[in-house]
């Protein structure tokens, strides 16, 4: 008789702690192997409730029940907001479509379903928003604003085509914004499906199935006959618990433009994923640069609601114009201050647009010091090309700096290319071509966010190039190069200036303001900067070898006589 067997997640919900923890509390008892997907005998699920009351017990004193709860978590738990992402014909809108079909709950008499860019999925009582703008050009865009809509990712990877061009940019997105990923490998049903196939290529990539041991949950789905959707969907839901989404009602308001219009009946609209705080009617809001008070609120299913918690899309009606994906709501008193804060953002825009002032160029990009990793998109003619370039990229190294290759491809320079580099916190970006040309909508993009855009015809100049941005990135390296010499004679004490060393240059020249070692019997005893240079009572820039001056040496007074200054200047190192 087959034994009966419990899912990691179900014990977690049985003990009352989130699975997250159950997992990290089984990894510190030695069991590091187990994963929150993998299935347990009943026998072994009993062990390790045992196992984690004993571990709590330990940890904290007591094994009791409610020392098992542990600490309580701020806010609630709260709908993960999930973006299917995949090449374009692997099945993202069927599967949208499919889960809105059998997910979404009926609707009330009287309402009118209609996309707004989002709506809710129920499964087993918990609600999933799905975002109904497939694509990671949507996807990236809102990053690319500072806003990170999503929290979790569903790649679909079709299992009679596998891993593509499309899938593989899909990747790099979902790594750039370092979201959970779930395969879905649709098209289960078609005679030529292989699976299997799928999963070799993602192991390949990095991404190995959780069924064969590795990190990354790969579900089997077939969008068209709705196989496997709600093992989908309940992989979501793990995930989110895993990740221990959350969102307080109470809280301070977070929520995101995902996409507007002008509806020609109802005015302005903006369809909004709040992900914390509440968004209720009659709230005034600034949006970017312009406002509004919130005249209505509308749901997926077209009804109308007073308000809206985290995990929640809605449609809003009352700005007074139309906000650009990725906009975040701020919440506002009155109706002077909204107006006040919108006037100064677009006073702010219009001379920003005004000011004449240079794009980053790559030449930019080399003096810049801030950061030290570098964000590269790279692009070429061909598979051949690709490959050559990015052997050459992974044989640059310069220590103290990262080199990040965000995602390679074939073919143009994309606006999708810009955006992705866009995206990107904490990194210079950099977008580079092999052989390839800029698409115009790519140029604008990486005008109006300072991108740095390049191409290359010689592998050889791509990759040096690269390489001076990497060291630049660590700042200037500067040389000493020693000028001149002077040995102290005499000094002389005065009153508000301090101690002056009167010298003869013996060799080179001295000069005002360059570095000066003081060497006492052949040690060097301080390092630092002349202050003053005199000739008799004049002050001078320079005093040539064989003649004598006075030397005022900055913030130090302990300079005697006997002692020998080499003065040198630092030379700026060319890369």
């Amino acid at each position: 008789m087959a034994l009966s067997k419990k899912r990691v997640y179900e014990v977690a919900r049985e003990l009352g702690v989130p699975t997250k923890e159950l997992i990290e509390a089984l990894a510190e008892m030695g069991m590091p192997g187990l994963k929150a997907v993998n299935t347990v005998e009943e026998e072994e699920a009993e062990v390790i409730r045992e196992l984690l009351l004993e571990h709590r017990g330990r940890r904290e004193g007591t094994p009791s029940q409610e020392a098992v709860q542990g600490p309580p978590q701020a806010g609630q738990p709260r709908p993960p907001v999930v973006a299917v992402l995949g090449h374009i014909d692997h099945g993202k809108t069927t599967l949208l479509d499919t889960i809105r079909k059998t997910h979404v709950t009926q609707q009330e008499a009287g309402g009118i379903t209609q996309s707004i860019g989002a709506y809710q999925a129920e499964i087993d009582g918990r609600l999933i928003t799905f975002i109904d703008t497939p694509g990671h050009k949507a996807f990236t865009s809102m990053r690319a604003r500072g806003a990170q809509v999503t929290d979790i990712a569903v790649l679909v990877v079709a299992a009679d085509d596998g891993v593509m061009a499309q899938t593989l940019e899909a990747l790099d997105h979902i790594k750039a914004a370092g979201v959970p990923m779930i395969v879905a490998i649709n098209k289960i049903d078609k005679p030529e499906a292989n699976p299997d196939r799928v999963k070799q290529e993602l192991a390949q990539l990095g991404y190995t199935p959780d069924d064969w041991g590795g990190d990354t949950i790969m579900v089997p789905v077939s969008a068209l006959t709705g196989q496997g959707v709600q093992d989908l969907l309940e992989m979501i839901l793990l995930v989110a618990e895993m990740e221990d989404i959350r969102g307080d009602p109470k809280g301070e308001l977070e929520a995101i433009v995902i996409e507007s219009h002008l509806d020609p009946a109802r005015g302005p609209t903006a369809t909004v994923i709040v992900k914390n705080g509440t968004l209720r009617e009659r709230d005034m809001v600034v949006v970017g640069t312009t406002w509004g008070r919130i005249r209505a609120l509308v749901d997926h299913q077209g009804r109308r609601i007073k308000e809206a918690g985290p995990g929640t899309p809605v449609q809003l009606l009352g700005l007074e114009d139309v906000p650009p994906a990725g906009e975040r709501l701020q919440l506002v008193k009155k109706p002077g201050q909204a107006k006040a804060m919108v006037e100064e953002r677009r006073r702010e825009a219009l001379d920003a647009r005004r000011v004449a002032r240079p794009l980053m160029t790559f030449e930019d990009l080399l003096e810049a010091a801030e950061k030290k990793r570098l964000a590269v998109v790279l692009k070429a003619e061909s598979v051949g090309a690709l490959d050559a370039a990015r052997l050459e990229l992974g044989t640059i190294e310069t220590e103290g700096v990262d080199l990040e290759v965000l995602h390679a491809g074939v073919g143009p320079i994309t606006e999708s290319d810009v955006l992705l580099v866009a995206s990107v916190q904490e990194a210079q970006p950099l977008v580079v071509g092999f052989g390839v040309k800029v698409d115009p909508k790519a140029r604008r993009a990486a005008d109006e966010r300072g991108i740095p855009v390049r191409t290359y015809d010689i592998i050889y100049d791509l990759t040096e190039d690269i390489q001076r941005a990497m060291r630049r990135l660590l700042g200037p390296e500067f040389v000493e190069v020693k000028v001149g010499e002077a040995e102290v004679l005499k000094t002389f004490d005065i009153d508000g200036v301090g101690r002056v060393a009167g010298c003869v240059v013996r060799s080179g020249r001295v000069i005002r303001g360059a570095r000066v070692k003081v060497l006492r019997l052949g040690e060097e005893v301080f390092a630092g900067e002349i202050g003053s240079l005199k000739r008799f009572a004049q002050d001078v820039r320079e005093v040539q070898s064989g003649r004598e001056c006075g030397i005022r040496i900055r913030d130090w007074d302990d300079v005697q006589v006997g002692d020998v200054l080499e003065v040198y200047t630092l030379e700026e190192i060319q890369v």
